[in-house]
Protein backbone atom coordinates (compact mmCIF):
# COMPACT_ATOMS: atom_id res chain seq x y z
CA UNK A 1 0.00 0.00 0.00
CA UNK A 2 2.91 2.59 1.19
CA UNK A 3 4.65 1.59 -2.75
CA UNK A 4 0.87 2.63 -4.44
CA UNK A 5 0.87 5.72 -2.41
CA UNK A 6 4.24 6.71 -3.43
CA UNK A 7 3.48 6.29 -7.07
CA UNK A 8 0.20 8.04 -6.88
CA UNK A 9 1.80 11.08 -5.27
CA UNK A 10 4.78 10.85 -7.90
CA UNK A 11 2.27 10.64 -11.02
CA UNK A 12 0.36 13.72 -9.17
CA UNK A 13 3.54 16.38 -8.93
CA UNK A 14 3.08 19.53 -10.66
CA UNK A 15 4.97 19.86 -14.07
CA UNK A 16 6.90 23.05 -12.81
CA UNK A 17 9.92 21.80 -14.95
CA UNK A 18 7.96 21.43 -17.91
CA UNK A 19 6.68 24.67 -17.39
CA UNK A 20 9.80 26.08 -17.34
CA UNK A 21 10.65 24.17 -20.67
CA UNK A 22 7.56 26.05 -22.14
CA UNK A 23 8.56 29.45 -21.04
CA UNK A 24 12.16 28.95 -22.60
CA UNK A 25 10.81 27.06 -25.96
CA UNK A 26 8.72 30.31 -26.38
CA UNK A 27 11.07 33.03 -25.73
CA UNK A 28 13.41 31.09 -28.15
CA UNK A 29 10.98 31.20 -30.84
CA UNK A 30 10.10 34.75 -30.13
CA UNK A 31 13.57 35.90 -30.56
CA UNK A 32 13.94 33.91 -33.66
CA UNK A 33 11.48 35.39 -35.24
CA UNK A 34 12.67 39.20 -33.76
CA UNK A 35 15.95 38.10 -35.75
CA UNK A 36 14.20 36.83 -39.03
CA UNK A 37 11.55 39.89 -39.14
CA UNK A 38 15.00 42.43 -38.86
CA UNK A 39 16.63 40.44 -41.62
CA UNK A 40 13.70 40.92 -43.66
CA UNK A 41 13.29 44.48 -43.05
CA UNK A 42 17.17 45.17 -43.12
CA UNK A 43 18.32 42.90 -45.91
CA UNK A 44 15.23 41.43 -46.99
CA UNK A 45 13.90 42.97 -49.97
CA UNK A 46 17.22 43.87 -51.43
CA UNK A 47 18.46 40.72 -51.42
CA UNK A 48 14.93 38.60 -53.25
CA UNK A 49 15.59 41.88 -55.98
CA UNK A 50 19.16 40.28 -56.26
CA UNK A 51 18.06 36.75 -56.48
CA UNK A 52 15.18 37.49 -58.81
CA UNK A 53 17.86 39.21 -60.85
CA UNK A 54 19.83 36.37 -60.75
CA UNK A 55 17.12 34.04 -62.12
CA UNK A 56 17.90 32.42 -58.45
CA UNK A 57 21.38 31.04 -59.72
CA UNK A 58 24.16 33.90 -59.13
CA UNK A 59 27.48 33.12 -60.66
CA UNK A 60 30.85 34.44 -59.68
CA UNK A 61 30.91 37.56 -58.17
CA UNK A 62 27.55 37.57 -57.87
CA UNK A 63 27.37 34.78 -55.78
CA UNK A 64 30.00 35.82 -53.67
CA UNK A 65 27.91 38.95 -53.31
CA UNK A 66 24.69 37.28 -51.46
CA UNK A 67 25.97 33.77 -50.53
CA UNK A 68 26.58 35.27 -47.35
CA UNK A 69 23.13 36.57 -46.78
CA UNK A 70 21.55 33.69 -48.38
CA UNK A 71 23.26 31.87 -45.69
CA UNK A 72 22.41 34.02 -42.69
CA UNK A 73 18.84 33.78 -43.99
CA UNK A 74 18.66 29.72 -44.04
CA UNK A 75 20.46 29.68 -40.88
CA UNK A 76 17.67 31.81 -39.11
CA UNK A 77 15.02 29.86 -40.53
CA UNK A 78 16.82 26.81 -39.40
CA UNK A 79 16.56 28.45 -36.37
CA UNK A 80 13.01 29.75 -36.05
CA UNK A 81 11.64 25.85 -37.23
CA UNK A 82 13.56 24.29 -34.59
CA UNK A 83 12.50 26.81 -31.87
CA UNK A 84 9.03 25.78 -33.49
CA UNK A 85 9.36 22.22 -32.88
CA UNK A 86 10.74 22.79 -29.84
CA UNK A 87 7.21 24.93 -28.27
CA UNK A 88 4.88 22.25 -29.51
CA UNK A 89 7.11 19.49 -27.91
CA UNK A 90 7.63 21.36 -24.70
CA UNK A 91 3.80 22.53 -24.45
CA UNK A 92 2.92 19.28 -25.20
CA UNK A 93 4.82 17.21 -22.54
CA UNK A 94 3.56 20.09 -19.89
CA UNK A 95 -0.12 19.74 -21.04
CA UNK A 96 -0.03 15.52 -20.50
CA UNK A 97 1.96 15.84 -17.36
CA UNK A 98 -0.85 18.52 -15.82
CA UNK A 99 -3.78 16.22 -17.14
CA UNK A 100 -1.95 14.13 -14.80
CA UNK A 101 -1.93 15.44 -11.54
CA UNK A 102 -5.87 15.18 -11.28
CA UNK A 103 -5.70 12.08 -12.95
CA UNK A 104 -3.11 9.82 -13.14
CA UNK A 105 -4.87 7.33 -16.13
CA UNK A 106 -5.40 10.33 -18.21
CA UNK A 107 -4.82 9.25 -21.83
CA UNK A 108 -2.55 11.33 -23.87
CA UNK A 109 -4.48 11.09 -27.16
CA UNK A 110 -7.32 13.85 -26.72
CA UNK A 111 -4.30 16.06 -26.57
CA UNK A 112 -2.93 14.94 -29.80
CA UNK A 113 -6.41 14.75 -31.29
CA UNK A 114 -7.23 18.61 -29.56
CA UNK A 115 -3.98 19.90 -32.08
CA UNK A 116 -3.66 17.89 -34.68
CA UNK A 117 -6.74 17.74 -36.62
CA UNK A 118 -7.53 19.70 -39.21
CA UNK A 119 -10.73 22.32 -37.95
CA UNK A 120 -11.15 20.63 -34.48
CA UNK A 121 -7.77 22.37 -33.92
CA UNK A 122 -9.07 25.63 -33.90
CA UNK A 123 -11.84 25.15 -31.33
CA UNK A 124 -10.56 22.06 -29.07
CA UNK A 125 -6.93 22.76 -27.58
CA UNK A 126 -8.46 25.77 -25.92
CA UNK A 127 -11.71 24.11 -24.23
CA UNK A 128 -9.21 21.07 -23.25
CA UNK A 129 -7.04 23.97 -21.29
CA UNK A 130 -9.92 25.30 -20.03
CA UNK A 131 -11.36 22.02 -18.37
CA UNK A 132 -7.38 21.57 -16.76
CA UNK A 133 -7.46 25.21 -15.32
CA UNK A 134 -11.02 24.67 -14.00
CA UNK A 135 -10.28 21.47 -12.28
CA UNK A 136 -6.84 22.96 -10.50
CA UNK A 137 -8.82 25.79 -8.83
CA UNK A 138 -10.72 25.47 -6.11
CA UNK A 139 -14.46 25.86 -6.11
CA UNK A 140 -15.43 29.61 -7.44
CA UNK A 141 -12.14 30.54 -8.27
CA UNK A 142 -11.60 33.50 -10.34
CA UNK A 143 -13.56 31.92 -13.30
CA UNK A 144 -13.64 35.55 -15.09
CA UNK A 145 -10.26 36.35 -15.24
CA UNK A 146 -9.21 32.39 -16.36
CA UNK A 147 -11.72 32.90 -19.05
CA UNK A 148 -10.47 36.53 -20.18
CA UNK A 149 -7.04 35.25 -20.30
CA UNK A 150 -7.63 32.12 -22.18
CA UNK A 151 -9.90 33.63 -24.61
CA UNK A 152 -7.12 36.35 -25.34
CA UNK A 153 -4.78 33.75 -25.38
CA UNK A 154 -6.42 31.71 -28.31
CA UNK A 155 -8.00 34.81 -30.21
CA UNK A 156 -4.09 36.11 -30.20
CA UNK A 157 -3.20 32.70 -31.70
CA UNK A 158 -5.63 32.17 -34.30
CA UNK A 159 -4.69 36.01 -35.25
CA UNK A 160 -1.05 34.33 -35.51
CA UNK A 161 -2.11 31.52 -37.94
CA UNK A 162 -4.35 33.66 -39.97
CA UNK A 163 -1.62 35.77 -40.94
CA UNK A 164 1.53 33.55 -41.39
CA UNK A 165 -1.47 30.74 -43.96
CA UNK A 166 -3.76 33.39 -45.32
CA UNK A 167 -1.44 36.96 -45.38
CA UNK A 168 2.12 35.56 -45.94
CA UNK A 169 1.15 33.52 -49.46
CA UNK A 170 -0.51 36.55 -50.85
CA UNK A 171 2.53 38.55 -50.69
CA UNK A 172 4.71 39.19 -53.54
CA UNK A 173 8.66 39.31 -54.00
CA UNK A 174 8.95 42.55 -53.49
CA UNK A 175 7.98 42.61 -50.02
CA UNK A 176 10.95 40.30 -49.22
CA UNK A 177 12.05 36.38 -48.88
CA UNK A 178 8.87 35.05 -46.93
CA UNK A 179 6.98 38.62 -46.13
CA UNK A 180 6.86 37.66 -42.43
CA UNK A 181 7.31 41.10 -40.79
CA UNK A 182 6.06 43.49 -37.77
CA UNK A 183 2.39 41.89 -38.08
CA UNK A 184 3.63 38.47 -37.20
CA UNK A 185 5.98 39.24 -34.62
CA UNK A 186 3.69 41.33 -33.00
CA UNK A 187 0.89 38.23 -33.23
CA UNK A 188 3.21 35.63 -32.39
CA UNK A 189 4.48 37.48 -29.04
CA UNK A 190 1.26 38.15 -27.85
CA UNK A 191 0.50 34.66 -27.94
CA UNK A 192 3.37 32.99 -26.30
CA UNK A 193 3.31 35.96 -23.22
CA UNK A 194 -0.62 34.76 -22.72
CA UNK A 195 0.68 31.12 -23.27
CA UNK A 196 2.88 31.20 -21.23
CA UNK A 197 0.80 33.47 -18.59
CA UNK A 198 -1.87 30.01 -18.73
CA UNK A 199 0.22 27.80 -18.19
CA UNK A 200 1.87 29.68 -15.08
CA UNK A 201 -1.59 30.40 -13.79
CA UNK A 202 -2.32 26.55 -14.09
CA UNK A 203 0.84 24.93 -12.58
CA UNK A 204 0.62 27.44 -9.73
CA UNK A 205 -2.74 26.60 -8.98
CA UNK A 206 -1.85 22.58 -9.40
CA UNK A 207 1.24 23.08 -6.73
CA UNK A 208 -0.99 25.78 -4.38
CA UNK A 209 -3.78 23.06 -4.24
CA UNK A 210 -1.14 19.72 -3.05
CA UNK A 211 0.76 22.07 -0.97
CA UNK A 212 4.03 22.17 -3.10
CA UNK A 213 6.32 24.59 -2.52
CA UNK A 214 5.99 27.31 -5.61
CA UNK A 215 8.73 28.67 -7.96
CA UNK A 216 9.87 31.92 -8.32
CA UNK A 217 8.86 31.44 -11.79
CA UNK A 218 5.45 30.65 -10.95
CA UNK A 219 4.56 32.71 -7.83
CA UNK A 220 2.09 35.01 -8.87
CA UNK A 221 1.43 36.82 -5.48
CA UNK A 222 1.88 35.43 -1.60
CA UNK A 223 0.05 32.51 -0.93
CA UNK A 224 -3.28 32.54 0.51
CA UNK A 225 -3.29 30.43 3.95
CA UNK A 226 -5.64 27.51 3.30
CA UNK A 227 -9.07 27.99 5.22
CA UNK A 228 -9.20 25.01 7.30
CA UNK A 229 -5.36 25.36 8.18
CA UNK A 230 -5.93 28.85 10.72
CA UNK A 231 -8.17 27.65 12.76
CA UNK A 232 -5.82 24.86 13.41
CA UNK A 233 -2.99 26.48 13.90
CA UNK A 234 -4.76 28.86 16.34
CA UNK A 235 -5.91 26.09 18.43
CA UNK A 236 -2.94 24.56 18.60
Amino acid sequence: MARGENNVRHAQAPPTRAASAVYASLAAQVLCLAALVTFELVRGRSLAAQLAAFDGRPRGAEAEAVVGAVTLFAVLILLLGVATIACATAYTTWLIRARHVGDRHAPAGPVAAAWLIPGVNLVAPVLLVNALWRDSLPPGGRRRRRLVLLAAWWASWLTTLALVTVRLPLETPADGLTGVGVPELVALSAAALLCAATVREITAAQCAARGVAVPTLLRLRRPATPPESAPLGQAS
